[in-house]
Protein backbone atom coordinates (compact mmCIF):
# COMPACT_ATOMS: atom_id res chain seq x y z
CA UNK A 1 0.00 0.00 0.00
CA UNK A 2 1.43 3.41 -1.03
CA UNK A 3 2.04 6.02 1.63
CA UNK A 4 1.01 9.64 1.20
CA UNK A 5 4.37 10.75 -0.20
CA UNK A 6 4.36 7.95 -2.80
CA UNK A 7 0.83 8.83 -3.89
CA UNK A 8 1.77 12.47 -4.24
CA UNK A 9 4.82 11.58 -6.36
CA UNK A 10 2.73 9.30 -8.57
CA UNK A 11 0.14 12.02 -9.04
CA UNK A 12 2.76 14.63 -9.95
CA UNK A 13 4.45 12.18 -12.35
CA UNK A 14 1.15 11.48 -14.12
CA UNK A 15 0.61 15.21 -14.40
CA UNK A 16 4.11 15.65 -15.86
CA UNK A 17 3.48 13.00 -18.54
CA UNK A 18 0.16 14.59 -19.51
CA UNK A 19 1.75 18.02 -19.79
CA UNK A 20 4.65 16.62 -21.85
CA UNK A 21 2.19 14.97 -24.25
CA UNK A 22 0.21 18.19 -24.54
CA UNK A 23 3.44 20.00 -25.48
CA UNK A 24 4.34 17.34 -28.10
CA UNK A 25 7.31 16.14 -26.06
CA UNK A 26 8.39 12.58 -25.27
CA UNK A 27 10.49 11.62 -22.25
CA UNK A 28 13.45 9.63 -23.52
CA UNK A 29 13.64 7.49 -20.38
CA UNK A 30 10.38 5.78 -21.36
CA UNK A 31 11.43 4.91 -24.95
CA UNK A 32 15.19 4.30 -24.83
CA UNK A 33 14.83 0.56 -25.44
CA UNK A 34 12.65 1.21 -28.50
CA UNK A 35 15.19 3.57 -30.05
CA UNK A 36 18.59 2.19 -29.09
CA UNK A 37 18.35 -1.53 -29.82
CA UNK A 38 21.36 -3.88 -29.52
CA UNK A 39 21.02 -4.74 -33.22
CA UNK A 40 18.90 -3.33 -36.09
CA UNK A 41 15.16 -4.05 -35.80
CA UNK A 42 13.80 -3.42 -39.32
CA UNK A 43 10.07 -3.38 -39.85
CA UNK A 44 10.44 -5.14 -43.22
CA UNK A 45 10.41 -8.93 -43.17
CA UNK A 46 12.21 -11.46 -45.38
CA UNK A 47 9.93 -12.09 -48.36
CA UNK A 48 9.83 -13.52 -51.89
CA UNK A 49 7.82 -12.53 -54.97
CA UNK A 50 7.69 -15.32 -57.54
CA UNK A 51 7.96 -14.83 -61.29
CA UNK A 52 5.12 -17.28 -61.87
CA UNK A 53 2.85 -14.89 -59.97
CA UNK A 54 4.25 -11.58 -61.23
CA UNK A 55 4.62 -12.32 -64.93
CA UNK A 56 0.94 -13.20 -65.65
CA UNK A 57 -0.16 -10.12 -63.71
CA UNK A 58 2.30 -7.97 -65.66
CA UNK A 59 0.94 -9.30 -68.96
CA UNK A 60 -2.60 -8.51 -67.86
CA UNK A 61 -1.42 -4.99 -67.02
CA UNK A 62 0.10 -4.64 -70.52
CA UNK A 63 -3.32 -5.47 -71.99
CA UNK A 64 -5.30 -3.19 -69.68
CA UNK A 65 -3.11 -0.29 -68.56
CA UNK A 66 -1.69 2.07 -71.21
CA UNK A 67 1.64 3.80 -70.69
CA UNK A 68 0.87 7.51 -71.01
CA UNK A 69 1.03 10.80 -69.18
CA UNK A 70 -0.42 10.51 -65.72
CA UNK A 71 0.76 6.97 -65.20
CA UNK A 72 4.26 7.33 -66.67
CA UNK A 73 5.32 3.72 -66.01
CA UNK A 74 3.75 0.26 -65.93
CA UNK A 75 5.40 -1.03 -62.78
CA UNK A 76 4.47 -3.68 -60.20
CA UNK A 77 6.21 -2.57 -57.01
CA UNK A 78 7.28 -5.07 -54.38
CA UNK A 79 5.26 -4.35 -51.25
CA UNK A 80 6.80 -5.81 -48.12
CA UNK A 81 4.11 -7.06 -45.71
CA UNK A 82 6.03 -5.66 -42.74
CA UNK A 83 5.88 -2.04 -43.92
CA UNK A 84 2.22 -1.33 -43.28
CA UNK A 85 1.12 -0.99 -46.90
CA UNK A 86 4.04 1.12 -48.11
CA UNK A 87 5.02 0.08 -51.67
CA UNK A 88 8.64 -0.65 -50.73
CA UNK A 89 10.62 -3.88 -50.91
CA UNK A 90 12.54 -3.05 -47.72
CA UNK A 91 12.88 0.04 -45.57
CA UNK A 92 15.37 1.90 -47.79
CA UNK A 93 14.92 0.27 -51.21
CA UNK A 94 12.25 0.22 -53.89
CA UNK A 95 12.11 -2.92 -56.02
CA UNK A 96 9.71 -3.63 -58.87
CA UNK A 97 8.97 -5.47 -62.09
CA UNK A 98 8.57 -3.05 -64.98
CA UNK A 99 7.08 -4.16 -68.29
CA UNK A 100 6.93 -2.52 -71.70
CA UNK A 101 4.57 -3.70 -74.42
CA UNK A 102 5.09 -3.79 -78.19
CA UNK A 103 6.13 -0.48 -79.77
CA UNK A 104 5.46 1.44 -76.57
CA UNK A 105 7.22 4.52 -75.20
CA UNK A 106 7.33 5.20 -71.46
CA UNK A 107 7.46 9.03 -71.24
CA UNK A 108 10.58 10.95 -70.26
CA UNK A 109 10.87 12.36 -66.77
CA UNK A 110 13.48 12.85 -64.06
CA UNK A 111 13.59 12.72 -60.28
CA UNK A 112 15.98 12.94 -57.36
CA UNK A 113 15.78 9.24 -56.46
CA UNK A 114 18.43 7.28 -58.35
CA UNK A 115 17.45 4.13 -60.23
CA UNK A 116 18.89 1.03 -61.86
CA UNK A 117 17.38 -1.38 -64.39
CA UNK A 118 18.41 -5.03 -64.62
CA UNK A 119 16.96 -6.67 -67.74
CA UNK A 120 15.24 -10.03 -67.32
CA UNK A 121 13.60 -10.75 -70.67
CA UNK A 122 13.17 -9.19 -74.11
CA UNK A 123 15.05 -7.37 -76.87
CA UNK A 124 14.67 -4.26 -79.01
CA UNK A 125 14.21 -1.75 -76.18
CA UNK A 126 16.42 1.13 -75.16
CA UNK A 127 16.48 3.54 -72.24
CA UNK A 128 17.59 7.07 -73.14
CA UNK A 129 19.47 8.68 -70.24
CA UNK A 130 20.23 12.37 -70.71
CA UNK A 131 20.41 11.83 -74.46
CA UNK A 132 22.34 8.54 -74.44
CA UNK A 133 20.19 5.73 -75.85
CA UNK A 134 21.28 2.59 -73.97
CA UNK A 135 20.24 -0.63 -75.68
CA UNK A 136 18.83 -3.22 -73.27
CA UNK A 137 19.34 -6.97 -73.43
CA UNK A 138 18.85 -9.72 -70.83
CA UNK A 139 21.40 -9.45 -68.01
CA UNK A 140 22.33 -5.85 -68.82
CA UNK A 141 22.40 -3.20 -66.10
CA UNK A 142 21.33 0.34 -67.06
CA UNK A 143 21.70 3.31 -64.70
CA UNK A 144 19.37 6.28 -64.47
CA UNK A 145 21.14 8.51 -61.92
CA UNK A 146 19.48 11.22 -59.87
CA UNK A 147 17.94 14.02 -61.97
CA UNK A 148 18.90 12.45 -65.30
CA UNK A 149 16.15 12.57 -67.92
CA UNK A 150 15.11 9.05 -68.91
CA UNK A 151 12.51 7.30 -71.05
CA UNK A 152 12.03 3.75 -72.36
CA UNK A 153 11.33 2.95 -76.02
CA UNK A 154 10.37 -0.33 -77.69
CA UNK A 155 11.08 -0.79 -81.38
CA UNK A 156 9.73 -4.35 -81.63
CA UNK A 157 6.48 -6.29 -81.40
CA UNK A 158 7.50 -8.22 -78.28
CA UNK A 159 7.39 -7.51 -74.55
CA UNK A 160 10.25 -6.58 -72.25
CA UNK A 161 10.53 -7.15 -68.51
CA UNK A 162 13.14 -5.74 -66.17
CA UNK A 163 13.84 -5.18 -62.50
CA UNK A 164 13.62 -1.61 -61.24
CA UNK A 165 15.65 -0.68 -58.17
CA UNK A 166 15.48 2.78 -56.58
CA UNK A 167 16.60 4.56 -53.43
CA UNK A 168 13.14 6.20 -53.27
CA UNK A 169 12.33 5.24 -49.63
CA UNK A 170 15.68 6.65 -48.53
CA UNK A 171 15.24 9.91 -50.42
CA UNK A 172 11.67 10.20 -49.16
CA UNK A 173 12.89 9.76 -45.57
CA UNK A 174 15.29 12.66 -46.19
CA UNK A 175 12.39 14.78 -47.55
CA UNK A 176 14.35 15.11 -50.76
CA UNK A 177 11.98 13.87 -53.49
CA UNK A 178 11.68 16.10 -56.57
CA UNK A 179 10.04 15.07 -59.88
CA UNK A 180 9.71 16.72 -63.29
CA UNK A 181 8.02 15.73 -66.54
CA UNK A 182 10.06 16.19 -69.72
CA UNK A 183 9.40 19.63 -71.21
CA UNK A 184 9.95 18.62 -74.84
CA UNK A 185 7.23 18.43 -77.51
CA UNK A 186 7.06 14.62 -77.51
CA UNK A 187 6.87 11.92 -74.87
CA UNK A 188 10.50 10.89 -75.30
CA UNK A 189 13.84 12.57 -75.75
CA UNK A 190 14.94 12.80 -79.40
CA UNK A 191 16.57 9.54 -80.49
CA UNK A 192 20.27 10.20 -81.06
CA UNK A 193 22.02 9.21 -84.26
CA UNK A 194 24.12 6.71 -82.31
CA UNK A 195 23.25 4.57 -79.30
CA UNK A 196 25.45 3.57 -76.35
CA UNK A 197 27.81 6.55 -76.37
CA UNK A 198 28.89 6.15 -72.74
CA UNK A 199 29.70 2.49 -73.42
CA UNK A 200 31.99 3.40 -76.32
CA UNK A 201 33.61 6.17 -74.30
CA UNK A 202 34.58 3.64 -71.62
CA UNK A 203 35.64 0.78 -73.89
CA UNK A 204 38.21 -1.31 -72.06
CA UNK A 205 37.77 0.57 -68.76
CA UNK A 206 37.59 -1.26 -65.45
CA UNK A 207 33.95 -1.71 -64.41
CA UNK A 208 33.94 -4.50 -61.78
CA UNK A 209 35.60 -5.33 -58.51
CA UNK A 210 35.83 -8.74 -56.81
CA UNK A 211 33.67 -8.95 -53.73
CA UNK A 212 32.29 -5.53 -52.86
CA UNK A 213 33.68 -2.01 -52.84
CA UNK A 214 35.32 -1.26 -49.49
CA UNK A 215 37.65 1.72 -49.77
CA UNK A 216 36.13 3.95 -52.44
CA UNK A 217 33.37 6.49 -51.90
CA UNK A 218 32.12 9.17 -54.26
CA UNK A 219 29.15 11.54 -54.45
CA UNK A 220 29.32 11.18 -58.25
CA UNK A 221 27.46 8.56 -60.22
CA UNK A 222 29.19 6.42 -62.83
CA UNK A 223 29.45 8.09 -66.24
CA UNK A 224 29.20 4.60 -67.75
CA UNK A 225 25.45 4.05 -67.99
CA UNK A 226 25.15 0.51 -69.34
CA UNK A 227 26.97 -2.61 -68.17
CA UNK A 228 26.69 -5.62 -70.50
CA UNK A 229 25.93 -9.11 -69.27
CA UNK A 230 28.60 -10.52 -71.58
CA UNK A 231 31.22 -8.50 -69.66
CA UNK A 232 29.74 -9.40 -66.28
CA UNK A 233 29.67 -13.10 -67.09
CA UNK A 234 33.24 -12.99 -68.36
CA UNK A 235 34.37 -11.48 -65.04
CA UNK A 236 32.40 -14.07 -63.04
CA UNK A 237 33.98 -16.86 -65.08
CA UNK A 238 37.45 -15.40 -64.53
CA UNK A 239 37.04 -15.10 -60.79
CA UNK A 240 35.38 -18.51 -60.55
CA UNK A 241 38.40 -20.12 -62.20
CA UNK A 242 40.65 -18.64 -59.51
CA UNK A 243 38.67 -19.82 -56.50
CA UNK A 244 36.78 -22.82 -55.17
CA UNK A 245 34.53 -20.78 -52.89
CA UNK A 246 30.82 -21.68 -53.07
CA UNK A 247 29.93 -18.08 -53.91
CA UNK A 248 31.66 -15.73 -56.35
CA UNK A 249 30.79 -12.04 -56.04
CA UNK A 250 31.45 -9.06 -58.30
CA UNK A 251 30.28 -5.51 -57.79
CA UNK A 252 29.72 -3.11 -60.65
CA UNK A 253 31.85 0.01 -60.17
CA UNK A 254 32.30 3.41 -61.72
CA UNK A 255 35.28 3.42 -64.12
CA UNK A 256 35.79 7.07 -63.10
CA UNK A 257 36.21 6.60 -59.34
CA UNK A 258 36.18 2.87 -58.52
CA UNK A 259 33.20 3.51 -56.24
CA UNK A 260 29.73 1.97 -56.39
CA UNK A 261 27.76 2.90 -59.51
CA UNK A 262 25.48 5.34 -57.63
CA UNK A 263 26.24 7.23 -54.40
CA UNK A 264 23.30 5.52 -52.68
CA UNK A 265 23.08 2.12 -54.39
CA UNK A 266 25.46 -0.78 -54.85
CA UNK A 267 24.85 -3.34 -57.60
CA UNK A 268 26.47 -6.76 -57.72
CA UNK A 269 26.06 -10.30 -59.02
CA UNK A 270 26.49 -13.33 -56.78
CA UNK A 271 27.21 -16.62 -58.53
CA UNK A 272 26.37 -19.67 -56.43
CA UNK A 273 28.04 -22.89 -57.57
CA UNK A 274 25.88 -25.95 -58.20
CA UNK A 275 25.55 -28.18 -55.17
CA UNK A 276 27.30 -25.70 -52.87
CA UNK A 277 26.16 -23.57 -49.94
CA UNK A 278 27.57 -20.20 -48.89
CA UNK A 279 28.33 -19.26 -45.30
CA UNK A 280 25.65 -17.30 -43.45
CA UNK A 281 26.42 -13.56 -43.48
CA UNK A 282 24.80 -10.66 -41.66
CA UNK A 283 25.20 -7.12 -42.96
CA UNK A 284 23.88 -3.79 -41.76
CA UNK A 285 21.60 -2.38 -44.44
CA UNK A 286 18.97 -3.81 -46.76
CA UNK A 287 19.30 -6.07 -49.80
CA UNK A 288 17.12 -7.08 -52.75
CA UNK A 289 17.99 -10.23 -54.75
CA UNK A 290 16.82 -10.92 -58.31
CA UNK A 291 17.32 -14.40 -59.73
CA UNK A 292 18.66 -14.09 -63.26
CA UNK A 293 19.64 -17.71 -63.92
CA UNK A 294 19.55 -21.03 -62.11
CA UNK A 295 17.58 -22.36 -59.17
CA UNK A 296 18.23 -22.92 -55.51
CA UNK A 297 17.26 -21.66 -52.08
CA UNK A 298 18.28 -19.09 -49.50
CA UNK A 299 17.93 -19.30 -45.74
CA UNK A 300 17.18 -15.90 -44.20
CA UNK A 301 16.99 -15.85 -40.41
CA UNK A 302 16.05 -19.53 -40.36
CA UNK A 303 13.37 -19.34 -43.06
CA UNK A 304 14.03 -21.12 -46.38
CA UNK A 305 13.07 -19.45 -49.63
CA UNK A 306 13.11 -21.62 -52.77
CA UNK A 307 13.71 -19.63 -55.95
CA UNK A 308 14.13 -19.81 -59.71
CA UNK A 309 14.58 -17.44 -62.68
CA UNK A 310 12.76 -14.13 -62.35
CA UNK A 311 11.99 -14.49 -58.64
CA UNK A 312 12.80 -11.57 -56.33
CA UNK A 313 13.41 -11.72 -52.59
CA UNK A 314 14.67 -9.46 -49.82
CA UNK A 315 16.88 -9.62 -46.75
CA UNK A 316 16.25 -6.80 -44.24
CA UNK A 317 19.13 -5.29 -42.30
CA UNK A 318 21.18 -7.68 -40.12
CA UNK A 319 19.37 -10.80 -41.34
CA UNK A 320 21.55 -13.89 -41.54
CA UNK A 321 21.61 -14.92 -45.23
CA UNK A 322 23.03 -18.02 -46.91
CA UNK A 323 22.51 -19.37 -50.43
CA UNK A 324 22.52 -22.86 -51.97
CA UNK A 325 22.15 -23.74 -55.65
CA UNK A 326 20.71 -26.86 -57.27
CA UNK A 327 22.25 -25.68 -60.53
CA UNK A 328 24.69 -22.82 -60.99
CA UNK A 329 22.80 -19.63 -60.20
CA UNK A 330 23.41 -15.94 -60.84
CA UNK A 331 21.69 -13.47 -58.51
CA UNK A 332 21.58 -9.75 -59.19
CA UNK A 333 21.98 -7.92 -55.88
CA UNK A 334 20.90 -4.38 -54.96
CA UNK A 335 21.88 -2.82 -51.62
CA UNK A 336 22.15 0.49 -49.78
CA UNK A 337 25.71 -0.25 -48.64
CA UNK A 338 27.33 2.93 -50.08
CA UNK A 339 25.29 5.06 -47.69
CA UNK A 340 26.22 3.00 -44.65
CA UNK A 341 29.89 3.09 -45.66
CA UNK A 342 29.75 6.86 -46.15
CA UNK A 343 28.27 7.25 -42.67
CA UNK A 344 30.80 4.88 -41.09
CA UNK A 345 28.15 2.42 -39.89
CA UNK A 346 28.64 -0.45 -42.36
CA UNK A 347 29.06 -3.75 -40.55
CA UNK A 348 29.33 -7.38 -41.67
CA UNK A 349 29.47 -10.61 -39.68
CA UNK A 350 30.20 -14.08 -41.08
CA UNK A 351 28.67 -16.93 -39.07
CA UNK A 352 30.55 -20.17 -38.61
CA UNK A 353 27.73 -22.70 -38.90
CA UNK A 354 24.74 -23.06 -41.27
CA UNK A 355 21.43 -21.89 -39.88
CA UNK A 356 18.85 -24.46 -38.82
CA UNK A 357 15.74 -24.15 -41.02
CA UNK A 358 12.75 -23.52 -38.79
CA UNK A 359 10.19 -22.84 -41.53
CA UNK A 360 9.79 -22.80 -45.31
CA UNK A 361 8.35 -19.78 -47.08
CA UNK A 362 4.96 -20.49 -48.61
CA UNK A 363 4.19 -17.99 -51.40
CA UNK A 364 0.63 -16.80 -51.58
Amino acid sequence: MMNTDDLDTEHRLDSLYKDLAAADLRPLWTITEQLLTPTPKPKAVPWLWSARTMKPLARRAIDLVPVERGGERRVLSLQNPGLGGRPYAVGTLWGALQCLGPREVAPAHRHTPGAVRFVLEGEGVWTTVNGDACDMRPGDLVLTPSMNWHDHTSSVDGEMFWFDGLDLPMIEALDGVFFEEYPGPGQAQPEPAEHNTSERAHAGASRYTPGSVRDHLSPRHSSLLNYRWADTEKELDRLGAQSDEPLVEVEYVSPDTGASVLPTLACAVHRVRAGRRSKPVRRAGNTVYVVFRGSGSSVIDGQRFDWGPGDMFVAPSWSAVEHAAQERADLFVLSDEPVLRALGIARTEVLDAPQPVTRVFDPR
